[in-house]
């Protein structure tokens, strides 16, 4: 009865199966296996000392960013040259705009400072002049899927959506650090921005969106078992009613 399996049409189907339960294994495995990965690190972090704790180290020294030195206190030494505003940036429920000024160190590069938040309709301070030292807490360039950051174009001159070494190379005559602080004492009618925490870190929303699609990839493994034998079970009983005469004309 079953011979029907072996045919050019089955040989097909049963391949798509062969293929299709690892695949759907193999991802559900994957997303399981960043989920674990953010649990791992929301663990960890824990017994972290907290960065905002930690002596204050030269900028170059805890660069790159990475979850380690991200929110750690970074001191740097330079002018204030351009600024610009990050409009769209919430603070204590509030909407407003981050001031970002290029603090250009010795070295030639540019470190993007934060002096802090500005409520909407007021204007920025200008930055002071001279040779200035900032200590501010590291952040890691953003990227669209960060927090606070408007994907949205169209803005006006001196206006920034993200602060990203990637876009603003593109808005300043000299090269800029990978890497951002926020101010821990912010002045001139300005609010201090808090540090945030690293992206792809804690438990957050992602995190169990992977765990999600983790039972979504199991549960489409099974679907494909599930079908299979129904299309057997049905491929079979149409066989045994021709044999018998009682398939009915289409």
């Amino acid at each position: 009865m079953y011979r029907f399996l072996v045919t050019p049409r089955w040989w097909g189907i049963n391949l798509f199966v062969l293929l299709a339960i690892p695949f759907c294994i193999f991802m559900g495995t994957w997303q399981l296996g960043r989920f674990e990965d953010r649990v791992a690190t929301h663990e960890a972090a824990k017994t972290r000392p907290d960065p905002g704790e930690q002596a204050t180290v030269a900028l170059t020294k805890l660069l790159p960013v990475d979850q380690e030195t991200s929110g750690r206190h970074a001191t740097a030494s330079g002018r204030y040259e351009d600024q610009f505003l990050v409009p769209g940036r919430k603070l204590d429920g509030r909407t407003g705009s981050y001031v970002l000024t290029m603090l250009r160190t010795d070295g030639g590069k540019a470190l993007p400072v934060v002096r802090g938040w500005l409520a909407e309709g007021e204007r920025a301070p200008a930055p002071p002049k001279g040779e200035v030292s900032v200590t501010g807490s590291l952040q890691a360039s953003e990227s669209v899927g960060s927090n606070g950051v408007q994907a949205g174009g169209g803005l006006p001159e001196g206006q920034l959506a993200m602060i990203s070494a990637a876009s603003l190379v593109n808005v300043v005559p000299y090269g800029v650090y990978d890497a951002w602080v926020t101010l821990t004492q912010a002045s001139d009618g300005l609010r201090a921005v808090p540090a945030t925490a690293p992206q792809n870190t804690g438990l957050d929303l992602k995190a169990f969106q992977n765990l999600g699609y983790t039972g979504e990839w199991f549960v489409f493994a099974g679907f494909v078992v599930f079908m299979w034998f129904r299309l057997v079970r049905r491929e079979a009983e149409t066989l045994k009613d021709r044999a018998l005469g009682l398939e009915t004309a289409a």
